[in-house]
């Protein structure tokens, strides 16, 4: 398409004065402890509950996402919240169709292999269950008032920082989910949830509480030698 339907971004933006929270050093390290005490017991979690959870936490934890950094200041995120069982039970067909096939003919022996030890397989039983969906979506490019197209600079980390952050604050809200990228089931889920073309399915998330029965791997995390590198 044609250079000219491009437009940049305003010239101009104002700079205000920013004082940050200072803590004393016993202080950060009691709260760096804490969060990270929190974040470690994040599990992945696929036997959600159909209990109901308060919309305004869903509404104050995609809040807290959306304060993410992104490329100029583009916030090239769509997150659509799925509560209608209806829908979430089409996504539940498009995605466990696709999936079959994925398991059964493109994932190939080995990444298939590799998953048995989790017992995951096609069936998404938390799609129906889960009292909410969360369908992350990227904006390759936006549109500007005049109707123009605006470039989103790193619009798939900048996205992908995003949900790092809601993930972070489902945990400490008290909710569960396990990150789900459905493989070939992006188009479709675009067009059932009526998104624009500009927009690329990232991730799906099922939050709520865990079942009563509900089971994880017991795995364990790299030591911070393994993940750290000081020079």
């Amino acid at each position: 398409e044609g250079e000219e339907e491009w437009q940049g971004l305003e010239e101009n933006v104002a700079h205000v004065p920013f004082t940050g929270e200072r803590y004393s050093e016993a202080e950060m390290i009691k709260r760096s402890q804490t969060f990270y005490e929190l974040l470690n017991k994040r599990r992945s979690v696929r036997f959600l509950s159909d209990e109901p959870v308060p919309r305004e936490v869903i509404d104050n934890v995609i809040r807290t996402a959306g304060t993410s950094p992104s490329g100029a200041h583009t916030e090239p995120w769509t997150f659509v919240v799925v509560q209608d069982p209806y829908l979430k039970h089409k996504i539940r067909e498009i995605v466990e169709e696709e999936e079959e096939i994925n398991y059964k003919k493109r994932m190939g022996d080995r990444w298939v292999n590799d998953l048995k030890r989790l017992r995951t397989n096609w069936i998404k039983e938390y799609l129906d269950t889960a009292p909410y969906l969360i369908l992350i979506f990227k904006q390759v490019y936006g549109r500007l008032p005049n109707g123009k197209k605006k470039t989103h600079y790193y619009n798939e980390i900048s996205v992908s920082i995003a949900c790092g952050i809601l993930l972070a604050a489902l945990q400490n809200a008290g909710l569960y989910t396990v990150t789900s990228t459905p493989l070939n089931c992006g188009p479709q889920l675009r067009v059932l949830l009526q998104r624009p073309a500009n927009e690329k399915l990232l991730l799906l998330l099922p939050v709520g509480y865990p079942k009563k029965d509900a089971t994880v791997p017991a795995l364990t995390r790299k030591p911070l030698e393994d993940i750290m590198v000081v020079m």
